[in-house]
């Protein structure tokens, strides 16, 4: 059995940590907003109409982290915030058009740190770790890697 720190989920969770660390300096010092704030935004820009749930799960925060970050967005003028036809109590969330601009910046910065963190890959291995990412997503979902881990 592998240490602590050599398991998959341990690494990938450092990785993570790894990447806010470095990312969200830039969030907000190129866009303005919390690394939340600019993850959810990203998020309502690329898949609008959203609610405050859809939001969380899109935005990989939960649900109050998604609606602190969509009200300080609404608070900033760059997400609208309209009541929902579907659903008398919920919301959906839509950008403004100065939230379009701000959407296009973070979405620049996004792609940039990609690069950056893939860098020490080259097409091959970005491909090959990009198929075997959706593989674990899928066998994930299907509910097939749900013995507990770190």
């Amino acid at each position: 059995m592998p240490p602590l720190d050599r398991t998959f989920t341990y690494r990938f969770n450092l990785l993570r940590k790894e990447i806010e660390r470095a990312s969200a300096p830039g969030y907000a010092d190129e866009i303005g907003v919390s690394l939340s704030d600019g993850r959810s935004l990203a998020a309502i820009g690329s898949f609008a109409p959203l609610s405050i749930k859809e939001l969380a799960s899109r935005s990989h925060l939960n649900k109050s982290q998604a609606s602190r970050a969509a009200q300080a967005l609404v608070d900033q003028g760059l997400v609208r915030k309209d009541d929902s036809t579907a659903d008398g109590r919920g919301v959906v969330l839509t950008l403004t058009p100065a939230g379009q601009e701000v959407w296009a910046r973070t979405m620049a910065y996004v792609h940039r740190r990609n690069a950056q963190i893939l860098a020490c890959l080259d097409d091959e291995e970005r491909a090959t770790l990009s198929a075997l990412l959706d593989r674990l997503i899928e066998h994930n979902r299907a509910g097939d890697g749900s013995a507990p881990g770190h």
